[in-house]
């Protein structure tokens, strides 16, 4: 890479090149960032101050919050600023930094969502052992095994491109840093770093994707014989962990897993995971789930309470 090296920064061209449609957007992305991050961060501090809401499932459910705050972080606050901007640059190596951070957290959500999946199959299919299987000890290790994944995900990710020779172009079609823009820009044959790229992500999000909707069907076929009451309640609380899983690897298998290809469509796509699932995720946990709306309310209430409190000494 050194020897051949001559490219120093790289240039996006960002959603539109329209300065009105630019303006827009401007408004449009700083409104849904500040919802994503006040949000998920609602659903942070609900679970951390509620105590019905100490089980290993609300457990995750933080942490995948906390996950969200951070992947958006990642690419929504440049794409903001980027949008006012004359010249859209980012140099190489914040370029890489870029490519890993989106990669590590994304890897972390993941691993994260297959782990959420397996807390509900023993919570539903095992409830008499649910509390011996998923105790502290093993949330914490399958905690910390997400953030390994992903890092190792990462990091395979970031040593395929950064051994790219970039001496050309630079000019991204994109509005962040990925791989597959950034394997347009390299002057070397790139055939079997995009093949290996599709098996680090495109493979790995198709298999955890299968895992996931296993893991469903074995929990579908058991609640037949539950509870009507039963049933319901465990179709909510899984029904909204599908919608979140669907959201966030249908997009990632669509981007991932062509090798060493890119379409018109791919900056769409992009917002959707980056911006729009991020949005829904805390929508959808807490409108379909009872206990959090609860906890929620408890939270409103004490913190209105406190104010008057105050206001009356």
């Amino acid at each position: 890479m050194a020897n051949t090296q001559n490219v120093t920064e790289f240039i996006f061209l960002g959603l539109s090149p329209s300065q009105k449609v630019q303006k827009v957007c401007f408004v449009i992305f700083l409104l849904l960032y500040t919802a994503i991050v006040l949000g998920n961060l609602l659903l942070v501090l609900t679970v951390m101050s509620s105590r019905s809401l100490g089980s290993p499932m609300y457990f995750f459910l933080s942490y995948l919050s906390f996950v969200e705050i951070c992947y958006t972080s990642t690419t929504a606050p440049r794409l903001i600023s980027d949008l006012l901007a004359e010249r859209k640059a980012i140099s190489l190596w914040g370029c890489m930094s870029q490519v890993f951070f989106i990669h590590f957290f994304g890897g972390i959500e993941m691993f994260l969502l297959t782990v959420m999946a397996y807390d509900r199959y023993v919570a539903i299919c095992k409830p008499l052992n649910y509390t011996t299987i998923m105790n502290r000890q093993v949330c914490a290790f399958l905690m910390g095994a997400a953030w390994v994944g992903g890092f190792v995900h990462s990091l395979a990710q970031i040593l395929l491109v950064f051994r790219l020779p970039f001496c050309g172009p630079n000019v991204i079609d994109h509005y962040f840093c990925d791989v597959l823009p950034l394997l347009k820009l390299a002057c070397s044959d790139t055939v079997l770093t995009g093949l290996l790229i599709v098996a680090n992500g495109g493979t790995l999000s198709v298999i955890s994707f299968v895992i996931l909707v296993a893991s469903y069907v074995v929990i579908l076929l058991h609640l037949r014989t539950q509870s009507s009451a039963g049933r319901r309640k465990a179709l909510s609380t899984c029904g909204s962990h599908l919608t979140v899983v669907t959201l966030f690897f249908a997009p990632c298998i669509f981007i991932y897993l062509r090798p060493s290809t890119t379409l018109s469509a791919d900056k769409l796509v992009a917002v959707f995971y980056t911006v729009i699932t991020p949005l829904l995720n805390p929508v959808i946990y807490s409108l379909r789930n009872a206990d959090v709306k609860k906890a929620m309310k408890r939270l409103w209430a004490q913190k209105l309470n406190s104010r008057r409190r105050i206001s009356t000494l």
